[in-house]
């Protein structure tokens, strides 16, 4: 029997709605897919990017409250983050664009 996404403590019913857009129906396989790959499907689905969003899947899925990552731990989860965005979200920028992207400069293109 699998369990609902939501049943994850710190993962609500909009996460579960997310998930299930990009094809994770159930809490066991957001585990075994684990944060990375699992916020790549939700990039890759057309969720927005959000590194607040990314860090409370990976402190969720450890059963951490969001407001516990902090300092070195936080810094490596922001590069683990930005390289899922490259990887899955930002394909169509050149690494000039995905500067100015990040600095909130140029729209996305369609």
């Amino acid at each position: 029997m699998s369990s609902p996404i939501s049943s994850i403590k710190y993962l609500g019913d909009a996460f579960e709605r997310s998930c299930s857009n990009a094809g994770i129906t159930s809490a066991e396989e957001l585990r075994a897919l684990g944060a990375d790959e699992a916020y790549a499907k939700l990039l890759r689905a057309g969720t927005k990017p959000h590194f607040i969003g990314y860090y409370v899947l990976v402190m969720a899925l450890q059963g951490r409250p969001w407001n516990d990552c902090k300092g070195e731990e936080k810094q490596a989860l922001r590069q683990r983050f930005d390289t899922i965005k490259a990887q899955a979200f930002d394909k169509n920028l050149s690494e000039f664009e995905r500067m100015l992207d990040t600095i909130g400069v140029i729209e996305r293109k369609s």
